[in-house]
């Protein structure tokens, strides 16, 4: 037999040993599939004769169900719980205070070091006999121990010698659902809410349970199960009863209930004639509320509220501020521990200064004012989760605040889920950006860690890609962003390749020849995106209302800051919106060392240029070629490379089961006919104003400028209310 010929009939047996099943991605990360490798196999089996588990409470229950499932799944071994060491190479789960006085003496110096929630897997040989042991000071601790432990065979990495003590860097790491009480959801795009609110709260969906045990695999400790732009029906009897019987699902998996409130409740749901912070019976009515709420649910986490923003209705509407309206709250929930996070996404049609400055103007200047259970929520960027934006300003601008990140997990700008593109890489790069607020190396992480500045509360926000469909995010490798947000929220200093890695491991396959040229993919996905989308610091000029496409064109809303051409300000002299000292002076929001770097043409990072700077036409890049040259070829480039995405990807069918790939295939198709819409209608626009010629190596587009410019969508996904 030739080598030829035995590679091909190996090959074909890899190809139909895994095309001979379908999965349509419910169980996400955590199928637990049958490991393959029969040396590997033996290892793990040999490792895990037995396991000893101690405990009998909600969270310890589920923590003993999971580890289960995953090894009897993973190894194909049926195992049985018992809370005797019933012998050598067993696996021992316990909280501190069941852990046999045997083990410790060797955890001691461990527990010392571990935080809240926190736990301690490690390998301990005692009498020539081996045990690995997973443990907390607390059941949290044990139940993410369990989950890391599974994700290390899932992984396929050695669980010999083990010494992990690991706890979450942030307190509180969320989800915020923009779900609506008649099941739409705003910016979903993987069908309609989870939630059933009809058939709450007596008839409880599998799928509930299941979404609390993938967020508390990635350590995902609480959910905000309501819209921002927010209905005070929710904090109804009727509602809250509902509320309730999810707070009790969510418990034992650690995660806590949060809603929205509408500042204006007191007047649709309470009868008052006013909702001014400052007036007592509105305050009592919040204490009063908050008092029902908590004797229904104990653990509730308390209110996230957006204010006086986009149409909502807030404290200045009678003339206060957002340190008055946070405060009402904050001292409604504060008996019960509860907290108020506070929405910074603020901007108004009656403040003709950059959009980009304006809560930053708002809200600095009450830095020290809020109590210590408010926490102001700030988005990773100045404008609205853009492909690509310089970090928010506000983060290391207020050492005495709380300040939180809120990111998008939902692509509202980045193709909806149609398009794969994978944000840890762009959590990463605004986790990672230095402030220069206490010199060079503060990191955006070290600001919301509490590293830089003590602060009493810490936490990140996501909102959630989350909905009805089977896979739960719409497109399959969408869940790559909810898995990397919690594993990012509970350590912000991990790397985008690390989580690609373990994502991809735990949800398609542990070949090499499948996983490396994936992390690839998956790594230079975002730039993708952002190549054909926005280069070199365009931002939103997506269409209006539904975002989804091109709209550089779009000039007749009401607000100016709602329109596209607000933005990148395209004439014949040149594109890009002028913050620097001669223009709107956003640059003066950063430290002097940044402000140093945006303010100078020849300094400003490229991919940044238009967003901080209006450039000529004919400006020379680094590269030597023009502005108008590097548009283009950078808007082909995008194109090209999804086109090498599906080419990928066709390479992986031998790896993947052949309902997701071909859900795949046809997605990537999608994405590669929408980037050269995306090139086409964008170049074709700014043409009219920079009056030269599409340079060599752009493909030229086929139909017209007013083509693009007549194509609707008004039934597109996940549009908000007619109010924007």
């Amino acid at each position: 037999m030739t080598n030829s010929v035995r590679s091909l009939l190996i090959f074909l047996c890899v190809f139909f040993s895994l095309k001979s099943y379908s999965d349509n991605g419910y169980d996400l990360w955590l199928k637990y599939q049958k490991i393959e490798n029969k040396a590997l196999l033996n290892t793990y089996k040999n490792t895990l004769n037995s396991i000893s588990f101690t405990g009998n409470t909600a969270t310890l229950n589920a923590a003993k169900e999971e580890i289960v499932r995953g090894l009897s799944g993973l190894l194909n071994h049926e195992y049985t719980i018992s809370k005797a060491v019933a012998s050598t190479n067993a696996l021992i789960i316990a909280t501190k205070e069941h852990i046999d006085s045997q083990f410790t003496e060797q955890l001691k110096n461990d527990f010392t070091q571990l935080k809240k929630n926190g736990f301690i897997i490690k390998s301990i040989t005692k009498k020539n006999r081996k045990y690995t042991i997973i443990t907390s000071n607390d059941e949290l601790g044990v139940l993410y121990g369990v989950f890391n432990f599974l994700r290390l065979i899932q992984t396929h990495k050695s669980i010999n010698d083990l010494h992990i003590v690991d706890a979450p860097t942030i307190d509180i790491r969320l989800l915020n659902h923009w779900d609506n009480l008649d099941r739409t959801v705003e910016r979903g795009y993987a069908g309609e809410s989870i939630w059933n609110w009809h058939k709450l709260p007596d008839f409880i969906d599998q799928r509930y349970i299941d979404y609390a045990r993938a967020n508390a695999s990635i350590g995902i400790n609480g959910t905000v199960l309501t819209n921002v732009n927010s209905n005070a029906l929710i904090l109804t009897p009727q509602y809250m009863e509902k509320v309730t019987a999810l707070a009790n699902v969510f418990r034992p998996y650690g995660i806590k209930v949060y809603l929205t409130a509408r500042f204006s409740a007191p007047i649709e749901i309470g009868g008052l004639s006013t909702a001014d912070p400052l007036h007592k019976e509105v305050q009592q009515w919040w204490n009063d509320k908050a008092k029902e709420i908590y004797s229904q649910i104990p653990d509730f986490g308390g209110f996230l509220v957006k204010a006086n923003s986009e149409g909502q209705p807030g404290p200045q509407n009678y003339g206060r501020n957002h340190v008055d309206g946070a405060k009402m709250l904050a001292t409604a929930v504060a008996p019960y521990g509860g907290i108020v996070m506070w929405r910074a996404f603020v901007y108004s049609e009656h403040d003709t200064d950059d959009r980009a400055k304006q809560a930053y103007t708002e809200f600095v200047p009450f830095d020290g004012q809020f109590p210590d259970n408010v926490i102001i929520q700030v988005k990773n960027g100045a404008i609205d989760f853009q492909p690509r934006e310089p970090f928010h300003p506000m983060f290391g601008a207020m050492p005495k605040t709380n300040v939180m990140m809120e990111f998008q997990i939902t692509q509202e700008y980045l193709g909806f889920s149609t398009h794969l593109v994978f944000l840890p890489k762009l959590y990463q790069e605004v986790l990672s950006s230095d402030t220069y607020v206490k010199g060079k190396g503060t990191t955006v992480a070290n600001v919301i860690d509490g590293s830089l500045h003590t602060k009493k509360i810490t936490a990140m926000a996501g909102v959630a890609n989350i909905g009805s469909d089977f896979n739960w995010t719409g497109h399959p490798f969408a869940q790559a962003n909810w898995y990397g947000f919690g594993r990012l929220a509970w350590n912000p200093h991990l790397s985008a390749k690390e989580i690609a890695d373990e994502w991809l491991r735990s949800t398609f396959s542990n070949k090499d020849e499948f996983v490396e040229p994936m992390t690839d993919l998956l790594i230079n996905s975002r730039e993708t995106v952002v190549n054909y989308m926005t280069p070199l610091g365009l931002h939103h000029i997506m269409d209006t209302n539904h975002h989804y496409g091109p709209g550089p064109w779009v000039s007749n809303l009401s607000r100016p800051e709602w329109n596209p051409v607000y933005y990148h300000k395209a004439d014949s002299l040149g594109i890009g919106f002028n913050r620097s000292t001669d223009g709107s002076n956003a640059v003066s929001q950063y430290s002097k060392e940044l402000k140093t770097i945006y303010n100078n043409l020849e300094s400003c990072p490229e991919e940044l240029l238009l967003w901080f700077h209006h450039v000529p036409w004919n400006y020379k890049l680094k590269n030597g070629d023009t502005l108008w040259n590097n548009m283009a070829l950078t808007y082909q480039k995008g194109v090209n490379e999804v086109a090498q995405m599906e080419a990928t990807w066709k390479m992986m069918e031998p790896y993947v089961d052949n309902q997701r790939f071909q859900e795949v295939n046809m997605l990537l198709k999608i994405q590669l006919k929408e980037a050269n819409w995306w090139k086409n209608a964008c170049m074709l626009y700014f043409q009219q104003y920079a009056n030269l010629p599409f340079p060599n190596g752009m493909e030229k587009p086929t139909k017209s400028l007013k083509y693009y410019q007549s194509l609707k969508f008004p039934f597109a996904p996940g549009i908000r209310p007619q109010w924007d």
